[in-house]
């Protein structure tokens, strides 16, 4: 069985300080952050940032054009496994009515996912192992306050502790 996900968010982890995307069900009920590194952040960010210029322009990426050439659609994306910490996702294209499985990186399904405006469907078995986390609005704000105040303590300057009074 599947869930239904959507690309919710694309930020920074301060605490592990690599990139992070952040997958919602439909419901708001599960969360799913993919750590990724900077070349995979910097696909996903062009992409982000690409989709109104692309769109606008009318121009055709080399995938998209291969499909309508083979006449073959792309029928879904999956996130299929969680092994060893490494998701494991896929894409199914059909073409003639044949199914055509092609593995792929995370973030290869996420620029897909993003592309082609397409959900990515997340194995249960991936939801009961991977770092769900809850990320209501109130946890976000909890969160960016807690972070304020690492960054604000990282960066204090020693020096001028003297000059306060405890």
């Amino acid at each position: 069985m599947y869930l239904e996900m959507k690309v919710f968010g694309f930020t920074m982890d301060s605490i592990a300080d690599r990139p992070v995307v952040i997958l919602k069900d439909t419901e708001d009920k599960h969360t799913i952050p993919v750590w990724l590194n900077s070349s995979e952040a910097l696909s996903i960010a062009a992409e982000l940032i690409l989709w109104e210029t692309t769109g606008r322009s009318g121009r055709k990426d080399l995938m998209t054009l291969l499909m309508a050439h083979t006449d073959t659609e792309l029928a879904s994306i999956v996130i299929e496994s969680l092994k060893d910490g490494a998701f494991t996702a896929m894409v199914k294209f059909i073409r003639s009515g044949e199914e055509l499985l092609v593995d792929v990186r995370p973030c290869e399904a996420i620029v897909a996912a993003l592309k082609y405006k397409m959900p990515i469907m997340v194995a249960e078995e991936v939801l009961a192992s991977a770092s769900v986390v809850a990320m209501t609005d109130e946890d976000v704000a909890r969160e960016q306050n807690a972070r304020r105040l690492v960054d604000f303590l990282e960066n204090l300057d020693t020096a001028t502790l003297g000059k306060y009074p405890m």
